[in-house]
């Protein structure tokens, strides 16, 4: 298996590599094959490597080579290898496989066709370091890699300014937790003298809970995870993301970017479990970001939007179950999120490329009979995330919150309100787009298509995973067993939430959930399908749609002032002193150089005079001893 390691993310480098150089010299379908089999070939790897890893509960080390030694401090290029990692690398690689296919048919009559390829590569090689490293300097380098190729991709179509302040503003909201957890890095190294993961973990013993290093340390590193996961204050970026192409999306916000922050907190959690305090803010971030990104999702007119939103609903419930202790079902909700949220990205993609660019819900309606596969792969999606009983979504959520309900009664209600609202926006999504009458124009209807086979075959497979995906952690009380936490309990701790209650709570939530989905389904129909769909909002629906301003509040207390100070700061101290000091020692040179050229005469007899009389000088000088 070690021989393999170092091959998973050398693949993608090397496509990245092979793309860069080449550029537009090869041909598009070159391009493409060489994008998709250098992540195919990661995909099979890591599945060699999860296979191996099924049979052993050891963690796995390779190291590249000594990459930083000064002092005391000593950094290697190096990969750990465990369950954790293992099932991550099966999502990226899987998962960014399956998008670059679909990115052949998708972007095939893009001019800069090359050029995403090129990126994409970039993007997976950067994500697999950031989940492969061994310490968290080599996770930071991916960190900040994944950050950099989300800046290129958001702003993929760079003549459009729009998307260019939209790929500014991910970049720089990045850079804020970025500088949380390089702060959190420096904290955790000053303390145990080694940034590498088992050391650390080797070195925790007999510190005490709530410790106050700890605590800051771990607050820290999860500034770095709202930043890179999108939660609030720091989620304003990941909607604006939907600026880039739609596969960029299916990248970031199912297999990539926005689980970064999941996975450190997960691979920190020997830490985390430490400081009760920083897990108790973790939940209640989690699932503020949950409920207000469904609330905001509730009217958002664009199809991309409704699910940008979605997700940061979706990463909310992650850190919710990471706050409560349950690092394997936050993991779990990980994986089955990338299916149904990669499926219904692309599903969007599909619907988007058959309207010919359109993104707009106004101008949708009625395209289940126009393109079917997309309809029905897209409404397996939907009822993945909505919760569907015994999909996948069915039973990471279900977990989530059955966890939840043994750590605080009121989150797991607020969690349930949570869920409710997002089948209700989620169904809504889908009546408007493929139920009720069309409401585009007459060229939009007469060209639409369902998409071609690299694009609808991803489709497919994610369809099926977003099914069946959740069988591997099915609850005893359904006849399943609990494999997925089962495999990650070497690196993440069980939770024992387990009593005689337990059965009759499951098949209360399969029922509530069965119930509620009924009835949302019927409301969502009369009020979207078989109802006009004007999508003009007043009042308190305004402000969700303008997510409650946040924009605009960021703009007002942040922006504004900062701009103001900058301004004072550049005519004062940039105009004033410092261009001053520079042009006041310029014009001072030369109007001393004016003054002293008037000494050179180009007479020869006032040279004689002045060389007599320096020489007077100099003697009155030495025989009075004045110096």
């Amino acid at each position: 298996m070690e021989q393999y390691i170092p091959l998973i993310p050398l693949m993608p480098l090397i496509g990245f590599a092979v793309l860069g150089l080449a550029g537009n010299r090869i041909s598009k379908n070159l391009a493409a094959i060489i994008g998709c089999a250098s992540i195919g070939l990661s995909f099979v790897l890591s599945l060699l490597v999860f296979n191996a890893q099924l049979h052993t509960e050891d963690a796995v080390t390779v190291t590249i080579f000594n990459w930083i030694e000064a002092g005391s401090f000593k950094a290697e290029l190096a990969f750990l290898v465990d369950h954790l990692t293992s099932t991550f690398l099966l999502v990226i690689t899987g998962v960014g496989f399956l998008i670059h296919l679909y990115s052949v048919g998708y972007m095939h009559a893009d001019d800069a066709h090359n050029r995403f390829f090129t990126y994409l590569n970039l993007f997976i090689f950067f994500m697999l370091l950031l989940v492969m490293g061994n310490n968290y300097l080599v996770m930071f380098i991916g960190w900040e890699g994944v950050g950099l190729c989300s800046y290129l991709l958001i702003g993929f179509w760079h003549k459009v300014t729009e998307y260019n302040k939209a790929a500014n503003k991910a970049f720089i909201m990045n850079r804020i937790g970025d500088l949380g957890l390089l702060l959190g890095i420096l904290m955790l190294f000053s303390r145990f003298g080694t940034l590498n993961f088992l050391d650390i973990k080797a070195n925790i013993s007999g510190i005490e809970t709530n410790n106050y290093t700890i605590v800051i340390a771990t607050l820290l590193l999860f500034v770095g995870a709202m930043g890179k996961s999108a939660q609030i204050p720091l989620h304003t970026w990941l909607p604006d993301a939907m600026a880039g192409p739609t596969p960029v999306s299916a990248l970031i916000h199912a297999a990539t970017m926005v689980t970064a922050g999941i996975y450190m907190v997960v691979r920190s959690n020997f830490l985390y479990s430490l400081a009760p305090v920083t897990l108790e803010f973790i939940a209640i971030v989690g699932l503020v970001t949950a409920l207000v990104a469904a609330t905001i999702a509730l009217f958002q007119n664009d199809i991309k939007k409704v699910l940008a939103y979605s997700t940061l609903s979706q990463l909310g419930y992650m850190f919710l179950a990471l706050g409560v202790g349950a690092y394997s079902s936050g993991v779990f909700h990980v994986v089955t999120h990338a299916f149904f949220k990669a499926l219904l990205f692309l599903c969007a993609g599909s619907v988007i490329h058959a309207m010919s660019g359109e993104q707009n819900l106004l101008k949708m309606g009625g395209l289940r009979k126009k393109i079917p596969l997309t309809f029905i792969t897209f409404l397996i999606g939907v009822l993945a995330i909505s919760g569907f009983p015994f999909t996948s979504g069915f039973v990471s959520k279900d977990e989530i919150l059955i966890q939840v309900y043994y750590h605080n009664k009121l989150y797991f209600y607020l969690a349930v309100a949570g869920s409710v609202i997002t089948a209700f926006y989620m169904l809504r999504l889908l009546m408007l787009t493929f139920f009720g009458n069309f409401r585009g124009t007459k060229e939009q209807e007469h060209h639409l298509h369902e998409s071609p086979s690299t694009m609808t075959i991803p489709l497919v497979i994610l369809a099926i995973f977003s099914v069946v995906g959740g069988f591997i952690q099915l609850p005893h009380i359904y006849g399943g067993h609990p494999y997925f936490e089962e495999f990650l309990s070497s690196v993440a701790p069980t939770s024992e939430h387990l009593d005689v209650t337990l059965a009759a709570k499951e098949w209360l939530m399969l029922g509530v959930t069965s119930l509620a989905l009924l009835i949302v389904y019927f409301f969502t129909k009369k009020f979207y399908a078989d109802n006009k769909f004007e999508g003009v909002y007043t009042g308190f629906k305004k402000i969700l749609a303008n997510n409650y301003y946040f924009d605009q509040i960021y703009n007002t207390l942040i922006t504004k002032p900062l701009n103001a100070v900058s301004g004072v700061f550049y005519k004062v101290f940039d105009k004033i002193l410092l261009d001053g000091t520079v042009n006041g020692v310029g014009k001072l040179v030369n109007w001393s150089g004016g003054k002293l050229r008037y000494l050179q005469t180009g007479y020869t007899g006032f040279y004689l005079f002045a060389m007599v009389l320096s020489l007077v000088v100099f003697l009155i000088i030495g025989l009075y001893n004045l110096i």
